[in-house]
Protein backbone atom coordinates (compact mmCIF):
# COMPACT_ATOMS: atom_id res chain seq x y z
CA UNK A 1 0.00 0.00 0.00
CA UNK A 2 1.60 3.22 -1.13
CA UNK A 3 1.95 6.08 1.31
CA UNK A 4 0.41 9.38 0.19
CA UNK A 5 2.72 12.34 -0.17
CA UNK A 6 2.50 15.07 2.43
CA UNK A 7 1.37 18.57 1.53
CA UNK A 8 4.97 19.77 1.36
CA UNK A 9 5.90 16.80 -0.82
CA UNK A 10 3.00 17.39 -3.17
CA UNK A 11 3.85 21.07 -3.49
CA UNK A 12 7.50 20.24 -4.11
CA UNK A 13 6.65 17.62 -6.73
CA UNK A 14 4.21 19.97 -8.45
CA UNK A 15 6.72 22.79 -8.56
CA UNK A 16 9.49 20.48 -9.78
CA UNK A 17 7.22 19.42 -12.65
CA UNK A 18 6.48 23.05 -13.42
CA UNK A 19 10.18 23.87 -13.30
CA UNK A 20 10.97 21.00 -15.67
CA UNK A 21 8.30 22.16 -18.11
CA UNK A 22 9.64 25.71 -17.94
CA UNK A 23 13.22 24.50 -18.41
CA UNK A 24 12.26 22.40 -21.44
CA UNK A 25 10.53 25.45 -22.88
CA UNK A 26 13.60 27.57 -22.18
CA UNK A 27 15.79 24.93 -23.82
CA UNK A 28 13.58 24.84 -26.89
CA UNK A 29 13.58 28.62 -27.17
CA UNK A 30 17.33 28.72 -26.66
CA UNK A 31 17.96 26.12 -29.39
CA UNK A 32 15.56 27.94 -31.72
CA UNK A 33 17.31 31.25 -31.10
CA UNK A 34 20.71 29.61 -31.55
CA UNK A 35 19.57 28.08 -34.84
CA UNK A 36 18.19 31.42 -36.01
CA UNK A 37 21.45 33.16 -35.17
CA UNK A 38 23.39 30.43 -37.00
CA UNK A 39 21.18 30.87 -40.06
CA UNK A 40 21.69 34.62 -40.03
CA UNK A 41 25.42 34.01 -39.62
CA UNK A 42 25.48 31.65 -42.60
CA UNK A 43 23.72 34.25 -44.74
CA UNK A 44 26.29 36.87 -43.81
CA UNK A 45 29.12 34.41 -44.50
CA UNK A 46 27.69 33.50 -47.89
CA UNK A 47 27.46 37.20 -48.75
CA UNK A 48 31.02 37.84 -47.61
CA UNK A 49 32.39 34.94 -49.70
CA UNK A 50 30.46 36.05 -52.77
CA UNK A 51 31.55 39.67 -52.39
CA UNK A 52 35.18 38.66 -51.90
CA UNK A 53 35.20 36.60 -55.08
CA UNK A 54 33.14 39.03 -57.18
CA UNK A 55 35.24 42.02 -56.17
CA UNK A 56 38.61 40.38 -56.90
CA UNK A 57 40.12 42.34 -59.82
CA UNK A 58 41.72 39.37 -61.54
CA UNK A 59 38.45 37.46 -61.26
CA UNK A 60 36.47 40.35 -62.83
CA UNK A 61 38.94 40.55 -65.67
CA UNK A 62 38.69 36.79 -66.26
CA UNK A 63 34.91 37.02 -66.46
CA UNK A 64 35.08 40.03 -68.77
CA UNK A 65 37.64 38.25 -71.03
CA UNK A 66 35.64 35.00 -70.91
CA UNK A 67 38.54 33.12 -69.30
CA UNK A 68 36.30 30.23 -68.28
CA UNK A 69 39.09 27.99 -67.07
CA UNK A 70 40.39 30.53 -64.59
CA UNK A 71 36.85 31.35 -63.45
CA UNK A 72 36.15 27.69 -62.70
CA UNK A 73 39.41 27.27 -60.79
CA UNK A 74 38.73 30.41 -58.75
CA UNK A 75 35.12 29.33 -57.96
CA UNK A 76 36.15 25.85 -56.84
CA UNK A 77 39.05 27.20 -54.80
CA UNK A 78 36.74 29.67 -53.09
CA UNK A 79 34.20 26.89 -52.31
CA UNK A 80 36.88 24.68 -50.79
CA UNK A 81 38.51 27.38 -48.71
CA UNK A 82 35.23 28.91 -47.40
CA UNK A 83 33.51 25.60 -46.71
CA UNK A 84 30.50 26.63 -48.74
CA UNK A 85 28.17 24.05 -50.19
CA UNK A 86 28.26 25.58 -53.65
CA UNK A 87 29.92 28.46 -55.56
CA UNK A 88 28.36 29.15 -58.95
CA UNK A 89 29.42 31.78 -61.48
CA UNK A 90 26.98 32.85 -64.18
CA UNK A 91 27.14 35.39 -66.98
CA UNK A 92 24.77 38.27 -67.47
CA UNK A 93 22.41 36.04 -69.44
CA UNK A 94 22.16 33.74 -66.34
CA UNK A 95 24.21 30.99 -68.07
CA UNK A 96 26.32 29.01 -65.61
CA UNK A 97 30.01 28.97 -66.53
CA UNK A 98 31.45 27.62 -63.23
CA UNK A 99 29.98 25.12 -60.81
CA UNK A 100 31.04 22.15 -58.75
CA UNK A 101 28.19 20.23 -60.39
CA UNK A 102 29.14 19.47 -64.06
CA UNK A 103 25.47 18.95 -64.98
CA UNK A 104 24.72 22.55 -64.00
CA UNK A 105 27.19 24.02 -66.52
CA UNK A 106 25.42 25.77 -69.41
CA UNK A 107 22.10 25.90 -67.59
CA UNK A 108 20.27 29.13 -66.91
CA UNK A 109 19.73 30.06 -63.26
CA UNK A 110 16.25 30.99 -62.05
CA UNK A 111 16.84 34.20 -60.10
CA UNK A 112 13.38 34.39 -58.54
CA UNK A 113 13.22 37.51 -56.29
CA UNK A 114 16.91 38.28 -56.69
CA UNK A 115 17.93 41.77 -57.88
CA UNK A 116 21.51 40.82 -58.68
CA UNK A 117 21.26 41.67 -62.41
CA UNK A 118 20.27 45.20 -61.39
CA UNK A 119 23.68 45.63 -59.80
CA UNK A 120 22.59 45.00 -56.17
CA UNK A 121 23.65 42.15 -53.92
CA UNK A 122 20.90 39.83 -52.65
CA UNK A 123 20.71 37.39 -49.71
CA UNK A 124 17.91 34.89 -49.29
CA UNK A 125 16.97 31.30 -48.70
CA UNK A 126 16.61 28.51 -51.26
CA UNK A 127 16.36 24.76 -51.33
CA UNK A 128 19.68 22.97 -51.74
CA UNK A 129 19.67 19.19 -52.09
CA UNK A 130 16.26 19.06 -50.39
CA UNK A 131 17.22 21.24 -47.42
CA UNK A 132 16.94 24.99 -46.84
CA UNK A 133 20.19 26.90 -47.25
CA UNK A 134 21.43 30.47 -47.21
CA UNK A 135 22.07 31.91 -50.69
CA UNK A 136 23.95 35.11 -51.52
CA UNK A 137 24.15 36.61 -55.04
CA UNK A 138 26.66 39.37 -55.79
CA UNK A 139 27.02 41.05 -59.23
CA UNK A 140 30.39 41.04 -61.06
CA UNK A 141 30.80 44.66 -62.12
CA UNK A 142 33.27 45.42 -64.94
CA UNK A 143 34.21 48.26 -67.27
CA UNK A 144 34.18 51.99 -66.71
CA UNK A 145 30.41 52.01 -66.36
CA UNK A 146 30.44 49.24 -63.79
CA UNK A 147 28.00 47.06 -65.69
CA UNK A 148 27.09 43.57 -64.50
CA UNK A 149 29.04 41.07 -66.58
CA UNK A 150 27.68 38.23 -64.47
CA UNK A 151 27.18 37.27 -60.87
CA UNK A 152 28.47 34.92 -58.16
CA UNK A 153 26.08 32.70 -56.22
CA UNK A 154 27.31 31.22 -52.92
CA UNK A 155 25.23 28.64 -51.07
CA UNK A 156 25.83 27.61 -47.42
CA UNK A 157 23.92 24.90 -45.62
CA UNK A 158 22.03 25.79 -42.42
CA UNK A 159 23.19 23.90 -39.33
CA UNK A 160 20.90 21.08 -38.16
CA UNK A 161 19.00 21.09 -34.85
CA UNK A 162 21.65 18.83 -33.35
CA UNK A 163 24.34 21.24 -34.49
CA UNK A 164 22.42 24.13 -32.90
CA UNK A 165 21.93 22.15 -29.72
CA UNK A 166 25.64 21.31 -29.61
CA UNK A 167 26.47 24.97 -30.06
CA UNK A 168 24.07 26.08 -27.32
CA UNK A 169 24.87 23.26 -24.91
CA UNK A 170 27.51 25.00 -22.74
CA UNK A 171 25.40 28.06 -22.00
CA UNK A 172 22.19 26.03 -21.90
CA UNK A 173 23.53 23.70 -19.23
CA UNK A 174 24.59 26.67 -17.15
CA UNK A 175 21.20 28.33 -17.39
CA UNK A 176 19.30 25.10 -16.77
CA UNK A 177 21.40 24.23 -13.75
CA UNK A 178 21.04 27.68 -12.24
CA UNK A 179 17.30 27.75 -12.93
CA UNK A 180 16.83 24.28 -11.44
CA UNK A 181 18.70 25.21 -8.28
CA UNK A 182 16.71 28.43 -7.81
CA UNK A 183 13.43 26.71 -8.62
CA UNK A 184 13.95 23.78 -6.24
CA UNK A 185 15.13 26.11 -3.48
CA UNK A 186 12.13 28.39 -3.98
CA UNK A 187 9.81 25.37 -4.00
CA UNK A 188 11.21 24.18 -0.68
CA UNK A 189 10.71 27.63 0.86
CA UNK A 190 7.15 27.88 -0.47
CA UNK A 191 6.30 24.38 0.74
CA UNK A 192 7.70 25.19 4.18
CA UNK A 193 5.70 28.43 4.39
CA UNK A 194 2.47 26.77 3.27
CA UNK A 195 3.05 23.97 5.77
CA UNK A 196 3.44 26.52 8.54
CA UNK A 197 0.37 28.49 7.49
CA UNK A 198 -1.79 25.36 7.37
CA UNK A 199 -0.63 24.40 10.90
CA UNK A 200 0.99 21.23 9.60
CA UNK A 201 -2.31 19.85 8.27
CA UNK A 202 -2.39 17.75 5.13
CA UNK A 203 -4.88 18.41 2.28
CA UNK A 204 -7.15 15.54 3.32
CA UNK A 205 -7.22 16.85 6.88
CA UNK A 206 -7.98 20.39 5.73
CA UNK A 207 -10.79 19.13 3.49
CA UNK A 208 -12.14 17.06 6.40
CA UNK A 209 -12.12 20.07 8.71
CA UNK A 210 -13.99 22.19 6.16
CA UNK A 211 -16.58 19.46 5.65
CA UNK A 212 -17.04 18.99 9.39
CA UNK A 213 -17.30 22.75 9.92
CA UNK A 214 -19.98 23.09 7.25
CA UNK A 215 -21.89 20.12 8.65
CA UNK A 216 -21.77 21.53 12.18
CA UNK A 217 -22.55 25.08 11.06
CA UNK A 218 -25.65 24.09 9.13
CA UNK A 219 -26.70 21.37 11.58
CA UNK A 220 -26.97 23.40 14.79
CA UNK A 221 -30.29 24.98 15.75
CA UNK A 222 -28.78 28.37 16.51
CA UNK A 223 -28.30 30.95 13.79
CA UNK A 224 -24.68 31.98 13.21
CA UNK A 225 -23.68 35.11 11.29
CA UNK A 226 -20.08 36.24 10.67
CA UNK A 227 -19.39 39.84 9.64
CA UNK A 228 -16.22 41.59 8.51
CA UNK A 229 -15.17 45.09 9.57
CA UNK A 230 -17.30 46.61 6.80
CA UNK A 231 -20.42 44.82 7.98
CA UNK A 232 -20.49 42.37 5.08
CA UNK A 233 -21.63 38.79 5.66
CA UNK A 234 -18.72 36.35 5.56
CA UNK A 235 -20.48 33.39 7.17
CA UNK A 236 -24.13 32.45 7.61
CA UNK A 237 -25.90 29.16 8.25
CA UNK A 238 -29.35 27.90 7.31
CA UNK A 239 -30.93 28.71 10.68
CA UNK A 240 -29.76 32.34 10.50
CA UNK A 241 -31.17 32.64 6.97
CA UNK A 242 -34.51 31.34 8.27
CA UNK A 243 -34.62 33.57 11.34
CA UNK A 244 -33.54 36.74 9.54
CA UNK A 245 -35.62 36.06 6.41
CA UNK A 246 -32.69 36.88 4.12
CA UNK A 247 -31.89 35.30 0.72
CA UNK A 248 -29.51 32.39 0.48
CA UNK A 249 -26.93 34.39 -1.48
CA UNK A 250 -26.21 36.66 1.49
CA UNK A 251 -22.44 36.17 1.44
CA UNK A 252 -20.56 39.35 0.56
CA UNK A 253 -23.59 41.61 1.12
CA UNK A 254 -24.31 43.92 4.04
CA UNK A 255 -27.18 43.33 6.45
CA UNK A 256 -28.76 46.63 5.41
CA UNK A 257 -28.81 45.43 1.79
CA UNK A 258 -30.46 42.22 2.97
CA UNK A 259 -33.32 44.15 4.61
CA UNK A 260 -32.46 43.49 8.28
CA UNK A 261 -34.35 45.87 10.61
CA UNK A 262 -32.73 48.71 12.53
CA UNK A 263 -32.89 47.12 15.99
CA UNK A 264 -31.26 43.94 14.72
CA UNK A 265 -28.67 46.02 12.84
CA UNK A 266 -27.78 47.76 16.08
CA UNK A 267 -27.35 44.43 17.84
CA UNK A 268 -25.16 43.11 14.99
CA UNK A 269 -22.99 46.16 14.37
CA UNK A 270 -22.83 48.36 17.46
CA UNK A 271 -21.05 47.72 20.71
CA UNK A 272 -18.24 45.38 21.58
CA UNK A 273 -20.12 42.51 23.20
CA UNK A 274 -23.82 41.64 23.37
CA UNK A 275 -25.09 39.11 25.89
CA UNK A 276 -28.59 37.62 25.63
CA UNK A 277 -30.15 40.70 24.05
CA UNK A 278 -33.78 40.05 23.12
CA UNK A 279 -34.89 41.59 19.81
CA UNK A 280 -38.20 41.31 17.97
CA UNK A 281 -37.94 40.42 14.30
CA UNK A 282 -40.68 39.45 11.83
CA UNK A 283 -43.06 38.31 14.52
CA UNK A 284 -40.44 36.34 16.40
CA UNK A 285 -38.33 37.01 19.47
CA UNK A 286 -34.60 36.47 18.92
CA UNK A 287 -31.92 36.37 21.59
CA UNK A 288 -28.70 37.87 20.20
CA UNK A 289 -25.16 37.21 21.42
CA UNK A 290 -22.38 39.11 19.67
CA UNK A 291 -18.64 38.64 20.11
CA UNK A 292 -15.89 40.52 18.22
CA UNK A 293 -13.10 38.33 16.83
CA UNK A 294 -9.43 39.21 16.44
CA UNK A 295 -6.43 37.65 14.74
CA UNK A 296 -2.88 38.39 15.93
CA UNK A 297 -4.22 41.29 17.97
CA UNK A 298 -6.06 42.84 15.02
CA UNK A 299 -9.86 43.07 14.79
CA UNK A 300 -11.18 41.20 11.75
CA UNK A 301 -14.94 41.18 12.37
CA UNK A 302 -17.55 39.65 14.64
CA UNK A 303 -19.60 36.50 15.15
CA UNK A 304 -23.24 36.74 16.23
CA UNK A 305 -25.49 33.88 17.31
CA UNK A 306 -29.27 33.95 17.19
CA UNK A 307 -31.70 31.86 19.25
CA UNK A 308 -35.43 31.73 18.67
CA UNK A 309 -37.23 32.35 21.97
CA UNK A 310 -40.74 32.91 20.62
CA UNK A 311 -42.06 29.72 22.25
CA UNK A 312 -40.48 30.66 25.56
CA UNK A 313 -42.08 34.09 25.28
CA UNK A 314 -45.49 32.52 24.86
CA UNK A 315 -44.87 30.33 27.87
CA UNK A 316 -43.62 33.33 29.84
CA UNK A 317 -46.76 35.25 28.97
CA UNK A 318 -49.00 32.42 30.12
CA UNK A 319 -47.03 32.03 33.33
CA UNK A 320 -47.22 35.77 33.85
CA UNK A 321 -50.99 35.70 33.60
CA UNK A 322 -51.07 32.78 36.00
CA UNK A 323 -48.88 34.71 38.41
CA UNK A 324 -51.20 37.71 38.21
CA UNK A 325 -54.17 35.50 39.07
CA UNK A 326 -52.26 33.88 41.92
CA UNK A 327 -51.15 37.20 43.37
CA UNK A 328 -54.66 38.56 43.06
CA UNK A 329 -56.18 35.56 44.83
CA UNK A 330 -53.59 35.83 47.56
CA UNK A 331 -54.23 39.55 47.99
CA UNK A 332 -57.98 39.03 47.99
CA UNK A 333 -57.70 36.19 50.49
CA UNK A 334 -55.53 38.37 52.73
CA UNK A 335 -57.94 41.30 52.39
CA UNK A 336 -60.96 39.07 53.02
CA UNK A 337 -59.28 37.60 56.10
CA UNK A 338 -58.60 41.08 57.51
CA UNK A 339 -62.19 42.16 56.95
CA UNK A 340 -63.53 39.00 58.56
CA UNK A 341 -61.35 39.68 61.57
CA UNK A 342 -62.68 43.24 61.73
CA UNK A 343 -66.30 42.08 61.52
CA UNK A 344 -65.69 39.36 64.12
CA UNK A 345 -64.14 41.91 66.51
CA UNK A 346 -67.06 44.32 66.13
CA UNK A 347 -69.52 41.54 66.89
CA UNK A 348 -67.55 40.45 69.98
CA UNK A 349 -67.65 44.08 71.18
CA UNK A 350 -71.41 44.12 70.71
CA UNK A 351 -71.20 46.65 67.91
CA UNK A 352 -73.54 44.82 65.57
CA UNK A 353 -74.79 47.99 63.89
CA UNK A 354 -71.22 49.17 63.26
CA UNK A 355 -70.41 45.75 61.78
CA UNK A 356 -73.35 46.12 59.39
CA UNK A 357 -72.23 49.62 58.40
CA UNK A 358 -68.65 48.30 57.85
CA UNK A 359 -69.93 45.59 55.52
CA UNK A 360 -71.96 48.16 53.57
CA UNK A 361 -68.94 50.49 53.24
CA UNK A 362 -66.68 47.71 52.00
CA UNK A 363 -69.29 46.45 49.57
CA UNK A 364 -70.01 49.94 48.29
CA UNK A 365 -66.30 50.75 47.78
CA UNK A 366 -65.72 47.52 45.90
CA UNK A 367 -68.84 47.97 43.82
CA UNK A 368 -67.91 51.55 42.88
CA UNK A 369 -64.46 50.54 41.64
CA UNK A 370 -65.86 47.54 39.78
CA UNK A 371 -68.52 49.69 38.17
CA UNK A 372 -65.90 52.29 37.21
CA UNK A 373 -63.74 49.66 35.57
CA UNK A 374 -66.49 47.83 33.73
CA UNK A 375 -68.00 51.08 32.45
CA UNK A 376 -64.78 52.15 30.73
CA UNK A 377 -63.07 48.81 29.98
CA UNK A 378 -65.42 46.51 28.09
CA UNK A 379 -62.88 43.75 27.51
CA UNK A 380 -63.60 41.20 30.28
CA UNK A 381 -60.03 39.89 30.61
CA UNK A 382 -58.46 43.31 31.06
CA UNK A 383 -61.31 44.52 33.31
CA UNK A 384 -60.94 41.47 35.54
CA UNK A 385 -57.20 42.01 35.68
CA UNK A 386 -57.61 45.64 36.80
CA UNK A 387 -60.19 44.67 39.45
CA UNK A 388 -57.84 42.01 40.73
CA UNK A 389 -54.93 44.46 40.79
CA UNK A 390 -57.03 46.74 43.00
CA UNK A 391 -56.87 44.16 45.77
CA UNK A 392 -53.12 43.90 45.39
CA UNK A 393 -52.84 47.70 45.48
CA UNK A 394 -54.94 47.85 48.64
CA UNK A 395 -52.62 45.35 50.30
CA UNK A 396 -49.62 47.55 49.43
CA UNK A 397 -51.41 50.70 50.56
CA UNK A 398 -51.48 52.15 47.04
CA UNK A 399 -54.44 53.94 45.50
CA UNK A 400 -55.14 52.39 42.09
CA UNK A 401 -57.11 54.72 39.83
CA UNK A 402 -58.72 54.31 36.44
CA UNK A 403 -58.38 57.36 34.22
CA UNK A 404 -61.74 58.86 33.22
CA UNK A 405 -60.39 59.08 29.66
CA UNK A 406 -60.24 55.28 29.41
CA UNK A 407 -62.49 53.67 26.83
CA UNK A 408 -61.59 50.20 25.58
CA UNK A 409 -63.92 47.92 23.61
CA UNK A 410 -63.82 44.14 23.54
CA UNK A 411 -60.58 43.03 21.85
CA UNK A 412 -59.84 39.93 19.74
CA UNK A 413 -58.53 36.98 21.76
CA UNK A 414 -54.79 37.19 20.95
CA UNK A 415 -54.67 40.99 21.13
CA UNK A 416 -56.60 40.89 24.43
CA UNK A 417 -54.05 38.48 25.88
CA UNK A 418 -51.11 40.66 24.80
CA UNK A 419 -52.73 43.83 26.16
CA UNK A 420 -53.49 42.05 29.45
CA UNK A 421 -49.83 41.03 29.71
CA UNK A 422 -48.70 44.59 29.03
CA UNK A 423 -51.16 46.07 31.55
CA UNK A 424 -50.27 43.51 34.21
CA UNK A 425 -46.50 44.06 33.95
CA UNK A 426 -46.75 47.86 33.82
CA UNK A 427 -49.14 47.96 36.80
CA UNK A 428 -46.90 45.59 38.79
CA UNK A 429 -43.89 47.84 38.20
CA UNK A 430 -45.94 50.93 39.05
CA UNK A 431 -47.21 49.39 42.31
CA UNK A 432 -43.66 48.48 43.31
CA UNK A 433 -42.47 52.03 42.58
CA UNK A 434 -45.41 53.77 44.29
CA UNK A 435 -45.25 51.59 47.43
CA UNK A 436 -42.05 53.36 48.56
CA UNK A 437 -43.27 56.91 47.79
CA UNK A 438 -44.78 59.40 50.23
CA UNK A 439 -47.94 59.68 48.15
CA UNK A 440 -48.92 56.25 46.92
CA UNK A 441 -51.01 56.19 43.79
CA UNK A 442 -51.09 54.55 40.36
CA UNK A 443 -53.27 55.70 37.47
CA UNK A 444 -54.12 53.47 34.50
CA UNK A 445 -55.50 54.63 31.17
CA UNK A 446 -56.48 52.23 28.38
CA UNK A 447 -58.19 52.99 25.08
CA UNK A 448 -58.07 53.24 21.31
CA UNK A 449 -56.01 56.20 20.04
CA UNK A 450 -55.31 56.76 16.31
CA UNK A 451 -55.99 53.16 15.42
CA UNK A 452 -53.82 51.75 18.22
CA UNK A 453 -54.51 50.27 21.63
CA UNK A 454 -52.81 52.69 24.02
CA UNK A 455 -51.93 51.76 27.60
CA UNK A 456 -50.66 54.56 29.86
CA UNK A 457 -49.58 53.78 33.43
CA UNK A 458 -48.49 56.62 35.74
CA UNK A 459 -47.21 56.30 39.31
CA UNK A 460 -45.96 58.49 42.12
CA UNK A 461 -42.67 56.64 42.49
CA UNK A 462 -39.13 57.98 42.09
CA UNK A 463 -39.27 57.72 38.29
CA UNK A 464 -36.87 56.30 35.72
CA UNK A 465 -33.26 57.52 36.13
CA UNK A 466 -32.12 60.01 33.49
CA UNK A 467 -30.57 58.36 30.46
CA UNK A 468 -32.24 54.97 31.06
CA UNK A 469 -35.52 55.67 29.24
CA UNK A 470 -34.58 53.12 26.54
CA UNK A 471 -32.19 50.89 28.46
CA UNK A 472 -34.91 50.03 30.99
CA UNK A 473 -36.62 47.85 28.36
CA UNK A 474 -33.60 45.62 27.81
CA UNK A 475 -33.59 42.19 29.41
CA UNK A 476 -31.92 42.20 32.82
CA UNK A 477 -32.02 46.01 33.26
CA UNK A 478 -33.97 47.16 36.31
CA UNK A 479 -34.13 50.21 38.53
CA UNK A 480 -35.93 48.57 41.46
CA UNK A 481 -32.79 47.90 43.48
CA UNK A 482 -30.77 50.93 42.40
CA UNK A 483 -31.63 52.86 45.50
CA UNK A 484 -30.55 50.00 47.71
CA UNK A 485 -27.22 49.73 45.88
CA UNK A 486 -27.78 46.11 44.85
CA UNK A 487 -26.05 45.04 41.69
CA UNK A 488 -27.27 41.45 41.52
CA UNK A 489 -30.70 41.86 40.01
CA UNK A 490 -31.38 38.19 39.43
CA UNK A 491 -34.48 37.80 37.31
CA UNK A 492 -35.41 41.48 37.48
CA UNK A 493 -35.81 43.42 34.27
CA UNK A 494 -37.89 40.70 32.59
CA UNK A 495 -41.32 42.37 32.83
CA UNK A 496 -40.49 45.54 30.90
CA UNK A 497 -38.45 43.54 28.42
CA UNK A 498 -41.49 41.35 27.81
CA UNK A 499 -43.68 44.44 27.35
CA UNK A 500 -41.22 45.84 24.82
CA UNK A 501 -41.07 42.59 22.87
CA UNK A 502 -44.85 42.23 22.74
CA UNK A 503 -45.29 45.80 21.49
CA UNK A 504 -42.55 45.65 18.85
CA UNK A 505 -43.67 42.22 17.78
CA UNK A 506 -47.04 43.71 16.86
CA UNK A 507 -45.47 46.73 15.16
CA UNK A 508 -45.95 49.08 18.11
CA UNK A 509 -43.67 50.59 20.72
CA UNK A 510 -43.36 51.42 24.41
CA UNK A 511 -41.76 54.51 25.95
CA UNK A 512 -40.92 55.72 29.43
CA UNK A 513 -40.71 59.26 30.81
CA UNK A 514 -40.20 60.78 34.26
CA UNK A 515 -42.08 63.87 35.41
CA UNK A 516 -43.30 63.72 39.01
CA UNK A 517 -43.05 59.93 38.85
CA UNK A 518 -42.89 57.43 35.96
CA UNK A 519 -45.11 57.33 32.91
CA UNK A 520 -45.06 54.25 30.68
CA UNK A 521 -46.91 54.43 27.36
CA UNK A 522 -47.43 51.28 25.31
CA UNK A 523 -49.02 51.21 21.86
CA UNK A 524 -50.08 48.25 19.74
CA UNK A 525 -51.84 48.50 16.35
CA UNK A 526 -55.46 47.33 16.45
CA UNK A 527 -57.56 45.62 13.80
CA UNK A 528 -58.99 48.24 11.39
CA UNK A 529 -62.42 46.65 11.78
CA UNK A 530 -62.19 47.13 15.54
CA UNK A 531 -61.21 50.79 15.10
CA UNK A 532 -64.08 51.39 12.66
CA UNK A 533 -66.61 49.98 15.12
Amino acid sequence: MTRRLSLAGQLLALQVVIICVVLVGVAAVTVAQSTKRAQDSEGRRALAVAETLANARIFRDAVANNAVAYVRVAAESTRSVSGSASVVVALADRTVVASADPEQLGERIDLGESTVLQGRSWVGEQEFEGHPAAVAMVPILTGPRREAAGFVTVTRRYPSVLDGLATATPNLLTYLGLGSAIGVGGSLLVARRVKRQTLGLEPAEIAGLVEHRDAMLHGIREGVVGLDLRGRVTLINDEAIRLLHVPGDALGRTLADLGVRDELLEAFLHGDVERDRAVASAGRVLVVNRLPITSHGRAIGSVTTLRDRTELLELRRELDLTRHVTDTLRAQAHEFSNRLHTIAGLIELGEAEEAVRFVHRVSSSRSEFTAEVTSTVRDPSIAALLIAKASQATELGVDLRISPDSSLPVLPGELSTDVATVVGNLVDNALDAASVAAQRWVEVSVGLVDGEVEVVVRDSGPGVPAGMEREVFRRGVSTKDAAAGQTDQGERGIGLSLVHLLCTRRGGDVTATSAGGSTFTARMPADPALVAS
